[in-house]
Parts: C-alpha cells; structure tokens; sequence
C-alpha cells in the first residue's frame, strides 16, 4: 500500500501519548486501541493524525480543507457524549465524500438498536433469544411468553454497559428492579431477553461485498465465584485485574464439529448483509450444548486493538496486526 496521510477520529481523552514507557497498565487499557492503531500505522509508513472529536466537526471540516487527508479511520464510539450520535460523524464524511474505515451510517443505525437487528433477523429465520423492549416512563409489566431467567440490557449501549451478574433476573421484582435501573442510569430503554445459558461466541467478519469470516473465537470463564452466570460483564470486559483473578480469557473456539462451524459461519455472512454492515463488524452469540446458536448482537466497529478477540482471530487466520489494519484502511478506500 502506498504511504497515506491518514485521520484517526476518537474520543479527546483517549488522544494517546507518544510512549507507553512508564504507563501503569490500568491507565493505558483506557487509550490501547488508540494507541495501538496509531502508532502501528505510523510504523507502515503513514503519515497519521488523531484528531479527537467531542461536540463539533469544525476540526474534521478544517483538516479535510488544510491537510487533505486520504481516509479516516473511524474509532469514534460516541459524540456529544452519546453513543446515539457517533453515526453523524461518518454520515458527514459521506457527505464530503471522504474515505472512512468501518461501518457506513446505515449500518451503524440498524446495529445500535438491538431489538430492531432481532426483528430483522428473526424475520428472517434465524434463532434470536425471546425478548420485549421496556420503554422509559412506562411500568415494566413482563408479556406471556418471556420465561424466567431473563437478562436485562440497555436498548442502544455497547460495550457491556450496565451488564452485571445483577443483569440476570428470575422473578417479575427483580425485573422491575432492574429495569427502573438501567432507565436511571443510562436514560435509554431497556432490553429484556431470554438468558441462553451457553457459551460466549464472538464471529468477526471483514468485507464490503466480499466478505471474509476469521477463526471463531470464545470468552472462557475458569474461575467465577459460585453461582456467578459466564456473562460478558463490563468488569469481565475491561478489568484486567478481574480477568486474571477469575481466569477470564479468549481463544480459538474448541470442541466444535466442522459443520456446525460452518454453519456459524454461513449465518453470520447473512447476518452481515441483513443489517448493512460493512468495513468490519463483530458478531455475538450464544452457543447451547446441543448446537443451537442464538445470536445476541452485532458490534460494528469492534474493539480493534493488538490484544483483542479480533486481532488475535486475524492472526489466527495468518493476519498480522499491521497487516489487519492496512486490509481495513484497504476496505475503507475501496467503498463505493
């Protein structure tokens, strides 16, 4: 690839230092992807810019006038202080018909609302948790047909936001209880689905039209506390400390007949396409001990640094972490 002048878009705070010498590890988890896809660009050669964005695209507006950048690449997950709104960044970009990795708007859209991938889906014959959606302002009231355990969620937040083993309700009190929760602390709705009692599945595809599915890779519980449910908790997620205490940690999915993996990933493919994602997107399920997978969630845009379930599938896949970012610079520039 040729040397590029390259933008990359985050959060102001997670703008990264020139060095991570003499950075305690739990300060620098905050900023690793930033820093990561950074300064791994720049050793390709790159000319690289992070450029962090909070309330006002006027910097995007004067670095496409004065630099002229070639793309950018997208880590944005919120803007204006919600992830509501980070799809008005790229949705400007395409405006001003500049290159950007990952997903385009639509995408983005479809994906933040959890519930509408699932009507999506199930519309489409493919095997989705019994859910309801519990809007603010309204008393939470379960329908027939949602069973006990149930797990309650934000509608549109993303990495594990207010998931805790609390999340896991089995009467129609605890329901209410944190129902009320997640409305107070997240002012968005709440998502109550069917708990499958499984394990944790992550599928990452790659691709605009062709599209490339890497090795399955699963999240492994060793040593949770008595009676604790193997969930993606936001501590299980990002606290390292809590991951080695509870030998929490990825790998290479094992013990799954050829088939059925190619089953995973057929369906993910349609997953994909059905909710108009592009560039590269991470997909969650829930794997039964008799086979049937559920899906739970589509993560466009995923976590992307050298540590995570996605590089490590690339490299699984014989994809270098310089050689992953360059195939999703490569993806952004090829969109029509």
């Amino acid at each position: 690839m040729k040397k590029l002048r390259i933008g990359v878009l985050m959060h102001p705070a997670l703008v990264p230092p020139d060095s991570r010498d003499g950075v305690p590890e739990k300060e620098a988890d905050v900023w690793k992807t930033e820093y990561d896809v950074v300064h791994t660009l720049r050793e390709l050669g790159h000319e690289v810019l992070p450029i962090g964005l909070y309330d006002e695209l006027t910097p995007v507006r004067e670095l496409i006038d004065s630099w002229k950048p070639d793309v950018f690449f997208n880590l944005l997950e919120e803007f204006l202080g919600s992830s509501q709104y980070d799809f008005h960044v790229v949705s400007y970009l395409e405006m001003k018909q500049v290159p950007f990795t990952g997903c385009r708007p639509r995408g983005l859209v479809i994906a933040r609302d959890k519930a509408l991938t699932k009507k999506i889906l199930h519309y489409h014959r493919i095997r989705v948790p019994h859910f309801a959606v519990f809007p603010r302002g309204r008393k939470a009231r379960r329908p027939k047909g949602l069973e006990f355990p149930l797990i309650v969620k934000s509608l549109n937040e993303e990495a594990s936001a207010g998931i805790s083993q609390a999340s896991i309700v089995d009467s129609d009190e605890k329901l209410i209880e944190r129902v009320e929760f997640m409305h107070e602390s997240f002012h968005t709705d709440a998502l109550v689905e069917e708990f499958i009692d499984g394990r944790e599945l992550y599928v990452c595809v790659m691709g605009n039209k062709s599209l490339k599915v890497l090795p399955i890779w699963e999240l492994v519980f060793e040593n949770l506390p008595l009676r604790s449910a193997a969930i993606a908790t936001a501590r299980v997620k990002h606290s390292s400390d809590y991951q080695r205490k509870r030998g929490i940690f990825q790998q290479p999915a094992e013990d799954i007949p050829e088939k059925l993996v190619q089953q995973i990933a057929h369906t993910s493919r349609r997953i994909y396409r059905l909710l108009n994602l592009d560039g590269y997107a991470r997909l969650d399920f829930r794997l039964m001990p008799n086979g049937d997978f559920y899906f739970l969630e589509a993560n466009p845009n995923p976590e992307i640094s050298a540590s995570e379930e996605f590089a490590s599938a690339a490299e699984e896949a014989g994809i270098s972490y310089p050689q992953l970012l360059e195939k999703i610079v490569r993806l952004g520039l090829q969109r029509e």
